[in-house]
Parts: C-alpha cells; sequence; structure tokens
C-alpha cells in the first residue's frame, strides 16, 4: 500500500499545474453529468422492477391503474342538478386534453341508465341513483360530502408529460364556472407522486445548502489552529460535485434516501478533509512544503482509507436488503465517500502547493489544549474503572436490543412527506371521511375470468368480504356492473351473461377486465395504520382460501396495499441482516488489515451504540421506516471511524509505554481535539436532514445525529475501558502460562 501512496506524492508534488487541469476538466465534466440527474419515486423505490412481484405490479398499473388522478368534488349536495350538469360539461373537454386517456364519472353510469340524458331535476336523479348496485354507487359517491370522478392518463408518460397533464387539467378546472358551494381538487396516486418529486428537487438543493453552512459555523469555531481553515469546506463540495457527476453519467437517479445521503456524504467527506489538512499544517511547520505534502500522503493517506474501507462496510450490507431504495442509499453513500476521499487525499496537497500553503504558527491553538487535556483526563478516569462503566454501557445495549423489536415499523407512504403538500392535504381530507384513497387490489386471473362461475364467484367473494369485515366499507368488481345492467341480478346463462357484458361501456371493461384473462376486485377500507393493515391482508388471503375461486382461476393481492404490507416484513428481516453483516464485514477487515489482538475491541462500542440508538428511538418515538431501517448498517460504519482512530493510536502509544493507563492518556490527548473537530463537523453535517419538510428524512437525520453523538462517546469513553480490560485479560493468561510454563519445567 506505501508504495502507491508515495507514487502518488511524487505525482502530485511534480505535476502540479497538470494534475490541477485535470481537476477542471473533471469539474466540467461533472457540470455535465448533473444535468443528467433525474427524480424517481414511487413503487421501483420500495421493490426492484426486474422481481416477480415488481413484474405483476407494473403489469398492474398499465392495465387497471394508468397514472390515475382522482378530481374530488367536494360540497353538500353531490347529486344536485347543478353539480351533477358542470360535471357532465367538464366531462368531454377533460378527455380530450393531450396525454388523457379517459375519464370516469357517477354521471356516466346515470347517463347509461337514462339513454344519455342527465335528469333535470332532483327526484329524477334519485329514481335512477336507487336502481344502481350501492357498491358502483359507493365508488363515485362514497359520502353525502364528497363525490369522485377518475381521470386516466395513457401509460408510459415521462415525469415531464405527466407533469403537463396535471397542470393542463388544473388549468381547464380554473378557467371553469364552478356552482356555489361546490370546490375541486385534483388528488390521486399520479398527482401525489408528480408533487413528491418536485418537493424531492426542491429539499435536496436546501439540505445541502443547510449542510454547508452549519459546517462552515463548525469549522470556523473550532479549527482555528490551522491556516485556510475553510478549505475542507470547499474540497468536501468539490468531491459532492464529482459525486453528482458521476451519478448523472451512471444514470443513476434520486429518490427520497439519496436525498438523504448528501448530507450524511458532506458530514463524512470533511471528517477525512479536516485529517489531511491537520496533518499537512503539522508537517509544514517543521519541513519545507513538498516535503510536507509527501508526507500528509504518505502518513495520513493509508490511516484515513483504512476508516473510509471500514465505513463502507456498513453501507456494502445495504445491499442485501431487498428494497431498492435502500440498496440506492448504501450505493451512493459508497460512490460518495470513496470520491469524498480521493478528494481530500489529491486536492488537500495539491491546493498547499499551487497556493503556496503557509501553517498558521507553532502548536496547537489553546482551545485545541484544553480540549485535549479534558478529553484526556475522561480517558483516564474512564480506564481506572473500565468493569463498571462496561457493565453499564452492556446493560443500556442489552435495553436496547430488547425494546428494538418493540419500535414500530412505518411503511405509510403519505406519513413520509411534507404534511402541507396540497395532494397530501387533500388525500387525508378523504381518508378522514371516506377511509383509504388505496384499495386492495385482487387480480384474478386464469383461462375465462368472465365466464359465469367466475363472475358468480366474484359476486359470492365480495358480498362475504363486506359482511365479514367491519374494515371494508366497499367491494366493486365487474359483477357489479353486470348486475346494474341486468336489473339487479347475475343472469343465469352463458348466452345472457354475454348479452350483458356487451351493454357495458368498454370504458367501464377496462376498468375492471383485460380480455378474457384478466379481472380486479377493489376492497374499500377504513383508513387503517400499517399493522392492521398487514394483519386485514392476513384475512383477505385466507378468505380466498376458503371462499375458492372456480377451476383454472387463480387470485392475487397486487398494488400498493401488497406492495407496503410487504414492505413491513422486509424490513424487519432485513434490518437485522444488514446489522449482522455490517459487524461480519467489519470484524473480518480489522483482522485482515491489522492482524492483531486490539482489532477486535472496536467491534464492543460499536455495537453498544447500536444497541443505544434503539433506546434513543422508542425514547422518543421514531419509527423504523425504510430510511431508519438502514441505520444499525450505518452506525456500524460511521464509529468504525472515531473508534478505529482511538485504537491506532493506542497501539503506537503502546509500543513506546508499558503503562497502559498513560499510553491511553496520551493517545486521547493527541488525537482528541482532531476527533472532536471533524465529529462535530459531521454532526452538523448530518443534523441537515433535520431541517428536511420530509418526515421521513428529518426523523432520519435526528438518528443518524444521535448515532453520532454515540460514536464520539464509544470512541472517548468506552474504547479507553475496553483497551484497559483487554490489556489486563492478555498479562493474565501471560502471567497463568509462565505459571504453568514454571511449574511444569520445575517438575522436570
Amino acid at each position: 500500500m506505501p508504495p502507491i501512496f508515495s507514487r502518488l506524492a511524487d505525482v502530485v508534488v511534480d505535476h502540479p499545474k497538470v494534475l490541477s487541469g485535470c481537476i477542471l476538466v473533471f469539474m466540467a465534466i461533472s457540470l455535465l453529468g448533473m444535468t443528467m440527474i433525474t427524480m424517481v419515486s414511487g413503487n421501483d423505490t420500495y421493490m426492484s422492477p426486474t422481481s416477480e412481484r415488481g413484474i405483476i405490479t407494473a403489469h398492474y398499473q398499465d392495465t387497471f391503474q394508468q397514472n390515475t388522478l382522482v378530481l374530488l368534488y367536494e360540497s353538500g349536495t353531490p347529486l344536485s342538478p347543478d353539480q351533477l350538469q358542470y360535471i357532465d360539461s367538464i366531462q368531454d373537454p377533460i378527455e380530450n386534453l393531450p396525454y388523457v386517456s379517459s375519464v370516469s364519472q357517477i354521471t356516466n353510469v346515470i347517463k347509461e341508465k337514462t339513454s344519455g340524458v342527465l335528469p333535470s331535476n332532483r327526484a329524477e336523479i334519485d329514481e335512477v341513483i336507487q336502481t344502481l348496485p350501492e357498491s358502483i354507487v359507493k365508488q363515485y359517491i362514497p359520502s353525502q360530502l364528497l363525490s369522485m370522478g377518475m381521470i386516466t392518463l395513457d401509460p408510459g408518460l415521462t415525469l415531464d408529460q405527466k407533469e403537463n397533464a396535471i397542470e393542463n387539467i388544473r388549468s381547464f378546472i380554473a378557467s371553469t364556472t364552478v356552482p356555489p358551494g361546490l370546490t375541486i381538487q385534483l388528488t390521486g396516486e399520479a398527482a401525489f407522486s408528480q408533487e413528491m418529486e418536485d418537493e424531492l428537487s426542491k429539499s435536496m438543493g436546501t439540505l445541502i445548502i443547510a449542510a454547508l453552512i452549519l459546517m462552515v459555523i463548525v469549522v470556523g469555531l473550532l479549527f482555528t489552529y490551522v491556516s485556510h481553515r475553510f478549505l475542507p469546506i470547499l474540497i468536501v463540495t468539490l468531491g459532492l460535485l464529482f459525486t453528482f457527476g458521476l451519478m448523472g453519467m451512471a444514470h443513476i437517479q434520486v429518490g427520497m434516501s439519496v436525498v438523504s445521503a448528501f448530507p450524511i456524504l458532506l458530514g463524512l467527506g470533511i471528517d477525512y478533509a479536516i485529517q489531511f489538512q491537520s496533518r499537512l499544517e503539522e508537517e509544514s511547520r517543521t519541513n519545507p512544503l513538498s516535503v510536507a505534502v509527501k508526507t500528509t500522503i504518505i502518513k495520513t493517506g493509508p490511516a484515513v482509507l483504512f476508516a473510509m474501507l471500514a465505513t463502507t462496510m456498513g453501507f456494502m450490507a445495504m445491499f442485501i436488503s431487498p428494497v431498492p431504495m435502500i440498496q440506492s442509499f448504501g450505493l451512493v453513500a459508497i460512490i460518495g465517500v470513496v470520491v469524498c476521499y480521493l478528494t481530500s487525499l489529491i486536492g488537500i496537497p495539491l491546493f498547499a502547493l499551487v497556493f503556496g500553503y503557509k501553517p498558521k504558527g507553532a502548536g496547537k491553538s489553546r482551545q485545541s489544549e484544553i480540549i485535549d487535556l479534558s478529553l484526556s483526563k475522561i480517558a483516564e478516569w474512564v480506564a481506572k474503572r473500565p468493569v463498571p462503566i462496561l457493565l453499564l454501557v452492556v446493560m443500556v445495549a442489552f435495553i436496547g436490543i430488547q425494546l428494538d423489536p418493540k419500535i414500530p415499523i412505518n411503511t405509510n407512504e403519505q406519513s413520509f412527506v411534507p404534511g402541507d403538500m396540497p395532494a397530501k392535504v387533500t388525500m387525508d381530507k378523504v381518508s378522514r371521511t371516506i377511509g383509504s384513497t388505496d384499495p386492495i387490489a385482487i387480480l384474478v386471473y386464469g383461462s375465462d375470468v368472465i365466464s359465469l362461475e367466475s363472475i358468480q364467484w366474484m359476486d359470492r367473494f365480495t358480498k362475504y368480504q363486506v359482511d365479514s369485515h367491519s374494515q371494508l366499507t366497499n367491494a366493486v368488481s365487474i359483477a357489479d356492473y353486470v348486475k346494474m345492467y341486468n336489473n339487479g341480478t347475475i343472469p343465469s346463462t352463458k348466452s345472457e351473461l354475454t348479452g350483458v357484458l356487451e351493454q357495458i361501456p368498454e370504458e367501464t371493461q377496462k376498468q375492471f377486465l383485460n380480455g378474457r384473462n384478466e379481472a380486479i376486485i377493489k376492497l374499500y377500507t377504513i383508513k387503517l395504520d400499517t399493522p392492521q393493515k398487514g394483519e386485514l391482508r392476513k384475512l383477505v388471503e385466507a378468505d380466498l382460501e376458503f371462499i375458492y375461486p372456480p377451476p383454472g382461476i387463480k387470485t392475487r393481492i397486487v398494488g400498493s396495499f401488497e406492495l407496503f404490507t410487504t414492505l413491513i416484513r422486509e424490513l424487519v428481516e432485513s434490518k437485522e441482516a444488514m446489522t449482522y453483516l455490517g459487524f461480519l464485514l467489519v470484524v473480518v477487515f480489522l483482522g485482515v488489515v491489522y492482524r492483531n489482538i486490539n482489532a477486535i475491541t472496536p467491534i464492543i462500542p460499536i455495537v453498544a451504540i447500536v444497541g443505544w440508538n434503539a433506546v434513543a428511538m422508542y425514547l422518543l418515538g421514531i419509527d423504523y421506516n425504510i430510511l431508519t431501517a438502514c441505520l444499525g448498517s450505518m452506525t456500524i460504519g460511521i464509529a468504525c471511524q472515531y473508534t478505529i482512530l482511538v485504537m491506532e493510536r493506542y497501539i503506537e502509544e503502546r509500543e513506546s509505554n508499558d503503562d497502559v493507563i498513560e499510553s491511553i492518556k496520551n493517545s486521547v490527548r493527541k488525537i482528541g481535539s482532531a476527533i472532536l473537530v471533524s465529529g462535530l463537523a459531521t454532526f452538523f453535517g448530518f443534523s441537515a436532514l433535520i431541517l428536511s419538510t420530509f418526515p421521513i428524512v428529518s426523523n432520519f437525520g435526528l438518528s443518524t445525529i444521535i448515532a453520532v453523538f454515540f460514536s464520539l462517546i464509544g470512541a472517548v469513553i468506552v474504547m479507553p475501558a475496553v483497551l484497559v480490560l483487554l490489556d489486563q485479560v492478555i498479562h493474565k493468561v501471560e502471567k497463568i502460562e509462565d505459571d504453568v510454563f514454571s511449574h511444569s519445567h520445575s517438575h522436570n
């Protein structure tokens, strides 16, 4: 390894202008790459689009849920003639707008029963409504305060086309004369996703700027003992630019998890930059600049590399998660920390050579000396009491392990986004009034889903569902429309059924049928939390086994309901697996790199910190979600940085000092302020996440800064206790071996 760094040092010292030119070229390429970055939200962030579930879900959405928008009509009289006339008047103009496939409203159903003419008085309207199946009426008029229209967009639209379609519909509605007392809002999954992506792109810039401002403050206050104290901010910003460029070139899309990764990268990246500049400052005080640069690269390069690689072990563990959002977080985090490390390794020495870096003066500042002395006294106090300290540490961690399963798991996408997002506000209003807007979708597939037996089964099954489960408010299938067009009954013969199906408009059939081979059943629920949805899913699946379909017909729960209830199980399973794999990777890495008994010592504080995180989450009421599920493996990576630095310095001090207490005091005294400055810079970088308008991101931010705080405690307090205890154990083992050897030798 050192020869590589030695050759790199020679290149930096001998060719600074060439390297500077290369960096400028990379900056230009990165700026181009940034323009290629695209935002992503929706199902592809929660499940792999190439998995069996992903393919089936995509097929269901393309066939039965083609980017559906909901027109929400709010008034006290949803069946008044004026309101129905207005709803009917906007139907054709909306259908003629670009990217709109069809519009389905209560007026369509009424006109089917009245030869295409809308009744002009309330009595006639009520008379028609009485002839319609209740399940169909409730689909469009779920309460006396609300009615809904469904707008289906063309399949395969790009994000820009979707945005245009939504804006066109909003503009058209704004241009119409709305009857008094009626308010109209556009909502639904497509509007929700579009607004969410807009908010994500705004949030990304805000979080990065906030992280940079916070780090400028902490570096300005604490990194006073070096020249050019804000250089790490410049370097880490450059590293982030290169990361963006690389992501754009590699077509890595930016979702909620990736937005959360950027402040994490800034926090970790500035840590590397501070380490390199601290060493450069120290070396340039006693050596010519070229020598100082070479020493910085050769000595600090490998040490920071090992800390960086240990951090990536935690992020690598995220790849075993089946959730693409978690995998994306791990991938971007690994790319980012590697790029930020390389930027610091080359950028800081290069800056020093190009601009003639001059050290600030001899020695450390008074402030850093006070920090070092205070931390070394704490370490000494801990080192003299290792057993009680570790008992307390382990006890709190054990409590955390017991509490962890009790922390709720939340996979409700609507709770992830800003509370004032218009589409969310509207959807919340709907769900408070009528329950969930997201039905349980059951895909019915087989040789002939519109056979008489299949239609009879759908009718029987939906009736049983509504009668048996209080959580269900309505159930709709093609069988309800068959009854509507056959005077409220299911036909008794195959030929009668064929005749009735021919009467049902094609647009209506498209909502529930795909040829003869696929149909959909929709079960509408009251507002349920995530665990309640999981329980209801089990009941519905049991009913499908009990009231089984005709031979040759199969069923499967699909759509968002299936996605998010499955996500709970995947998060529970992958959360623990990621943490265990993270531990294993770090243990193997430390063993391979250091080949020293002391190499295992960082694992003890890391295990403790993971347990402490659970205690903090439980006490603060933070749920596990897509992002906080990564916390265990991410904490392992972050905590490694600080504990490894203490361990490395201790091993170095121990070689020249037989007194273990003195070795620990000296270790912490020499690197205490450096750890604290980089730790606080990381802390403030992460804390920018708390400012996010997305609750899922802000909760993740709170969790991560707690993890960083615990990591600093683990390095300064737990590590000294572990190192002293290990030293005592080693000495006792050696004494026993000596006694055994002496005893056997005397007998001989």
